[in-house]
């Protein structure tokens, strides 16, 4: 049995490092929080992206599996390099170590995103939606709600 040449094995191996690097530099500023909404990288679901909180909680959720893609991912192209396999051989550790790693990160976002279902969803401003409320005068980060009775009210003359 022939094992594969290097001509082979290289690129294959390089294909399977670029998702390794890049899931495990989204699992490694996800799980220290330094993922922002404003950029490319991370969980970016409707139910992520509706606060920083949502977003940072489906980052943490989503981290560990985006580290375990990672290694998976270099550990088959390390197999791929270092074992003395077939070509065909080779090409099939490359295609199941790629499904592995998609299927991976497939899931740490799912994750993410039910965990960034159950953050509460940050109150709206008053006069926000259209309705009642401030309309942006001096209130607007919520005046009006200091604004208390400081007297009891008159007890009612009926009773």
């Amino acid at each position: 049995m022939s094992t594969a040449s290097l001509a082979l094995t290289i690129p294959l191996a390089v294909v399977l490092l670029l998702p390794a690097a890049l899931s495990g530099l989204v699992g490694l500023r996800g799980r220290a929080g330094a993922l922002t909404r404003d950029g490319r990288m991370g969980v970016r679901t409707p139910a992520s992206l509706a606060s920083d909180e949502a977003f940072a909680v489906a980052n943490r959720v989503a981290a560990p599996v985006a580290l375990g893609a990672a290694a998976v991912a270099a550990v088959i192209a390390v197999l791929i390099l270092v074992l003395p396999i077939s070509a065909v051989v080779a090409v099939i550790l490359f295609l199941v170590g790629l499904a592995a790693v998609f299927a991976l990160l497939l899931v740490a976002g799912t994750l993410g995103d039910r965990a960034a279902r159950h953050v509460p969803l940050p109150a709206r401003r008053p006069g926000s939606d259209g309705g009642a409320g401030c309309g942006g005068c001096g209130c607007g980060g919520g005046g009006c709600s200091k604004l208390t009775r400081s007297t009891q009210p008159a007890a009612d003359p009926a009773s």
